[in-house]
């Protein structure tokens, strides 16, 4: 009787006092226990393609005739990096637009002439990696205008069009000066290429014309060819 009074006035004892830490109370926070990440791995669902309605497989036919298109800043540095291997000095073959016409014609001496005739022509071309910048000057006919450039890279069997923005008056308020962006995608930066355009300008109901005298502006494509020694691979490259 009495050895079982003192056995369980020990285990009494035992289960009073201030609980064992434990090597699992040392645990950080952030590192969840094997049993919470089986209970995140049960939440794991997987779904299938076609579940959703998608298809399972994507079929891209490829035609001999087709050319892939690699963007220009790729073919730079694959280029470079078959020259640089070897030791040599990479020739580069540069693509740019060069006006069939004056760049500037606002400075010639008939520029007035023609803009009072016409209400529209155009005063000046700047050509850049960019693209095609152009300022156009208008007979400030009203206050309400509109200005487009229409241009195309398909002798006009397809055609596209950007608005000009308004940049100042001139000669006392007489003209107004617009500018307009012609956008040049780099698929289209090969020799021979033709670039055309034309100016409109719309104002009181009436539609006014400066397309070169029925010509269009013209703008061919051409290439220079740099040398790039060996030194400059690391610039060049991280540059493009």
């Amino acid at each position: 009787g009495s050895r079982s009074q003192t056995r369980l006035l020990l285990v009494k004892r035992v289960a009073s006092g201030p609980p064992a830490k434990t090597a699992m109370r040392k645990r950080a926070q952030s590192l969840p226990s094997w049993s919470e990440n089986k209970k995140e791995l049960r939440r794991i669902k997987v779904r299938f393609m076609d579940a959703l309605g998608l298809d399972l497989e994507e079929v891209k036919v490829f035609r001999v005739e087709d050319h892939p298109q690699v963007p220009q800043h790729v073919m730079f540095r694959l280029m470079m990096n078959s020259e640089f291997t070897f030791g040599k000095a990479a020739e580069l073959s540069l693509p740019y637009f060069r006006p069939c016409f004056p760049e500037n014609l606002g400075a010639h001496p008939d520029f007035l002439k023609h803009l009072y005739s016409q209400r529209v022509c155009l005063e000046q071309v700047v050509c850049s990696e960019l693209g095609i910048t152009g300022t156009v000057q208008v007979l400030n006919l009203d206050y309400e205008k509109e200005v487009r450039a229409l241009f195309s890279f398909t002798n006009w069997r397809s055609h596209r069009d950007t608005t000009a923005a308004w940049v100042s008056d001139a000669r006392s308020g007489d003209t107004d000066v617009f500018r307009f962006h012609l956008p040049v995608p780099t698929f289209l930066l090969q020799p021979g290429a033709i670039l055309e355009f034309a100016i409109c300008y719309r104002v009181k109901g009436c539609e006014y014309w400066d397309n070169n005298n029925g010509n269009n502006y013209k703008l061919s494509c051409h290439s220079y060819k740099v040398m790039v020694p060996r030194e400059c691979e690391d610039s060049l490259l991280h540059f493009t």
